[in-house]
């Protein structure tokens, strides 16, 4: 068995698979609960705010670092790594908030470790894919991000179906659940055939890579393309709780289980169909749908048609992410792992940049999310300008 996973790189694709859903249970766990913290820590909305940005702060230190270490001490080591940590992270949650005197800092801090397994996940699990030997790149990179959605959908269900069963008071418990499957992953990384990007030699400089165009627009269009999906992903739950009065269980599922299962829908589409359909205008297209589910999302009087909002967004944004990376990937020849640490760094600015300023407009306007959402439209209007530019360029 052993040596039949070590030589078959099924395996290595299905490990980064289960590290998506890693990746969604520490991006989409803790935002189930911010009325929670607030309501039993006494955290503000404001300091809730931070904890978003905190968390993908980290991610963007660690894809930062990422360039230069990952390499020397290789993927596997560092992949192994990054699901320690999202583990320890996830458990922390559910001790260290009870050993401060102010929770807020134990809270910030087990988002800190599960925040440095989230930034390595980032930059190593695409890399790690698109060096698998399989033919279609684009379609491959779109079905795995595809499993961050189901990971993220099947959080909330589970997390909802918990809630239910046993009341959101224990939710340290189920912190502590989630917690064990990156423990799990561990293990399956530690055993799988794990090749590198580009041969030695092969991969240009980070000062050449640095200075060329192209690359500083893809980094302009990975942060529109985080900004834009985390910009209402994050505050869904609570947008739908707070600001359509619906109640956490019909708003967990209406708001963030439908922006996933959309999100990831669009994902698994786009993997079967993209040889028909061409990736740059698609992105467009997905640009300008994006902009019309934040103005829905925002303006809508109906709660019915804000929540809509909420999941065409994630029908919207599936794309974006995924499809910047195969445009990186096929503009930007030898860039290897610095390149694709960079970007992973440019989407978790954008992912900070997104909720922050979505969460900064509602505490501006006395807690009004509607506001906060409406503010964020100026992510997915960058978006089509990018794509417009490069369309221009005749780029893909």
């Amino acid at each position: 068995m052993k040596t039949t996973i070590r030589g078959n790189y099924n395996h290595t694709i299905y490990a980064s698979f289960i590290g998506y859903v890693v990746q969604a249970i520490v991006n989409n766990f803790a935002p189930l609960l911010f009325l929670t913290f607030q309501r039993e820590f006494g955290v503000s909305l404001e300091r809730i705010a931070l904890l978003i940005t905190f968390n993908f702060g980290v991610q963007l230190l660690v894809d930062f670092l990422a360039a230069g270490f990952v390499d020397r001490i290789g993927y596997r080591i560092s992949v192994v790594l990054a699901q320690i940590f999202a583990c320890a992270g996830l458990i922390s949650l559910a001790f260290l908030p009870d050993l401060f005197h102010d929770p807020f800092w134990g809270l910030l801090l087990s988002v800190a470790i599960y925040a440095i397994g989230g930034g390595l996940i980032e930059v190593l699990v695409s890399p790690i894919v698109e060096a698998c030997p399989t033919e279609r790149k684009e379609s491959a990179m779109s079905l795995l991000h595809s499993f961050y959605c189901w990971g993220h959908a099947g959080v909330i269900l589970l997390s909802t179906a918990f809630f239910a069963a046993f009341g959101v008071e224990n939710w340290r418990v189920l912190a502590c659940l989630w917690g064990s499957v990156p423990f799990i992953n561990a293990f399956y990384f530690s055993q799988v055939p794990i090749s590198t990007l580009t041969e030695a030699g092969d991969e240009i400089s980070l000062r050449e890579l640095l200075r060329q165009k192209m690359f500083w627009i893809m980094v302009i269009l990975m942060i529109c393309a985080g900004a834009c999906e985390q910009g209402i992903s994050q505050w869904a739950s609570a947008f739908a709780e707070a600001g359509l009065n619906v109640s956490k269980t019909v708003g967990d599922l209406a708001g963030p289980c439908a922006f996933a299962l959309l999100m990831g829908s669009s994902r698994a589409l786009y993997a079967k169909f993209s040889e028909k359909l061409p990736l740059l205008p698609f992105m467009g297209f997905c640009g300008v749908l994006c902009l019309i589910s934040y103005l829905l999302a925002a303006l809508s009087p109906l709660p019915a048609m804000g929540l809509l909002g909420c999941a065409l967004c994630g029908l919207s944004v599936g794309i974006l992410w995924p499809g910047s990376f195969s445009l990186a990937a096929g503009s930007l020849k030898g860039g290897g792992t610095a390149m694709f640490a960079f970007l992973a760094l440019a989407g978790d600015v954008g992912c900070s940049a997104g909720p922050s300023l979505v969460g900064f407009v509602s505490g501006l306007n006395d807690g009004n999310m509607k506001a906060g959402i409406l503010g964020g439209i100026v992510f997915p209007v960058l978006l089509i300008l990018t794509v417009g530019y490069l369309r221009k360029k005749k780029l893909a």
